[in-house]
C-alpha cells in the first residue's frame, strides 16, 4: 500500500471513530463528499469535530471556518492538505 493510501484508509479510520459513523473505510471513497444529501450528510457541528480531529490526529491546524471548507469537502482534500502541511514541516 502506497504512503498516500495509506494516509486516506488513516483520514477514514478517524472520521469515522471521531463522529461515531456505521461506515467503515471501504465504504467511503476518497471523493465522497462529506456534506449534503448526495455524501455523507455530515452537518456543521460534524465539520467542527472534523477539524478538531485532524488537529488531534494529523497535527493539521485549520484557523478559520473559511479555511476549512474546501479543506474537509472529502478524503482526497483533507489527505492534500495533510501532505502540504507535512511538506512545510
Amino acid at each position: 500500500m502506497s504512503d498516500q493510501a495509506e494516509l486516506k484508509n488513516r483520514i477514514k479510520e478517524v472520521v469515522i471513530e471521531e463522529l461515531m459513523l456505521e461506515e467503515t473505510p471501504e465504504e467511503i471513497e476518497d471523493d465522497l463528499p462529506f456534506f449534503g444529501p448526495e455524501g455523507l450528510g455530515l452537518d456543521s457541528v460534524d465539520a467542527l469535530q472534523l477539524v478538531v480531529a485532524l488537529e488531534k490526529h494529523f497535527n493539521l491546524e485549520i484557523e478559520d471556518a473559511e479555511m476549512a471548507r474546501p479543506i474537509v469537502e472529502n478524503v482526497t482534500t483533507i489527505a492534500k492538505a495533510i501532505e502540504a502541511h507535512r511538506s512545510k514541516a
